[in-house]
């Protein structure tokens, strides 16, 4: 099944098949993620050819200064016949929404994603509405254009599992997709087959919770949290979250590379894109910072 998804995604997202392997690591972790890039890259395409690959219904919300927090999350409206008010579901009740320019959003609107994504529920005039429980969110913001920007608060930041660039696709990669698509009119996406259900799905991801985590190595996540906790230049480390975050994402890493184990190298493969989105500081670079922790914090050695 996960050789399903990965050949989906990488038909639709040439060249790009480290980009495929943690957008699919990220799903298995049950985590949402940050797609910082220019537009036109694929962003969208992604999403959607990862909710037809997984079997789920797709939903999009292009954000802007005007969306408000019911334009996401739904609302009660009264109905005239019945005489009783009837909840008109918003996008968030989807398996994959698409959250596009999330920071041209007003604070508001962004902190109505807060409870949905953190606990696949929101609460609408007292009442709990649940969510998919495959419910997955991806969000873009343009890197460049600023203008008329709100920045993601660091509360939002940390509840995206990690945050990734796709970049430009490489020359002759460019050219396959230029050749692809002279016979497919006006469709951007080639026909990407289901390959799972929501159910199977689910399975996965709780199997992958089970992967098993040496002692060692969770001793050695928290000493990779406390150096960014301790460095001057850092005012804000990784979170308690941050940590429970970065050890699914490396059990699904693991689970990808055909283990039922984690080792070091999947802590570290995966501590970029899970900690370059929950640092904050007086630093130029937080890649820069995190190679150095890497460096710095000792390897324990495990029995793998």
């Amino acid at each position: 099944m996960i050789d399903g998804i990965r050949q989906a995604l990488n038909q639709t997202l040439k060249g790009k098949q480290d980009v495929v392997e943690k957008v699919i690591a990220c799903v298995l972790a049950r985590g949402h993620i940050l797609l910082e890039d220019l537009p036109g890259l694929g962003k969208t395409t992604l999403a959607k050819a990862l909710s037809t690959a997984i079997g789920g219904d797709f939903a999009r919300v292009q954000c802007t200064p005007d969306l408000m927090p019911s334009d996401v999350t739904g609302f009660n409206m009264f109905n005239q016949k019945t005489r009783e008010f009837e909840f008109v579901p918003g996008p968030v009740f989807s398996d994959v929404l698409l959250a596009d320019e999330i920071n041209r959003a007003t604070p508001r609107t962004q902190s109505s994603l807060f409870e949905a994504m953190a606990e696949r529920q929101v609460t609408i005039d007292k009442h709990c509405h649940r969510l998919s429980e495959s419910f997955f969110v991806i969000a873009t913001q343009n890197p460049v254009d600023s203008h008329g920007a709100y920045p993601l608060p660091e509360a939002q930041l940390d509840r995206f599992a990690m945050r990734l660039s796709i970049g430009y696709p490489g020359k002759d990669n460019e050219i396959e997709m230029l050749a692809s698509n002279i016979h497919r009119g006006d469709r951007e996406q080639a026909d990407v087959e289901t390959v799972l259900t929501p159910r199977q799905l689910q399975q996965l991801q709780n199997h992958v919770s089970q992967v098993h985590i040496e002692t060692n190595l969770l001793r050695y996540m928290v000493e990779l949290a406390e150096f960014t906790r301790n460095r001057s230049e850092v005012t804000l480390g990784v979170s308690p979250r941050g940590l429970l975050t970065l050890q699914r994402v490396a059990q699904a890493w693991a689970h990808l590379n055909g283990r039922d184990f984690v080792t070091p190298d999947d802590i570290q493969e995966m501590a970029h894109p899970v900690l370059n989105v929950r640092l904050s500081g007086e630093f130029d670079d937080s890649a820069e910072l995190i190679e150095e922790m890497l460096r710095t914090v000792p390897v324990p050695v495990t029995r793998g």
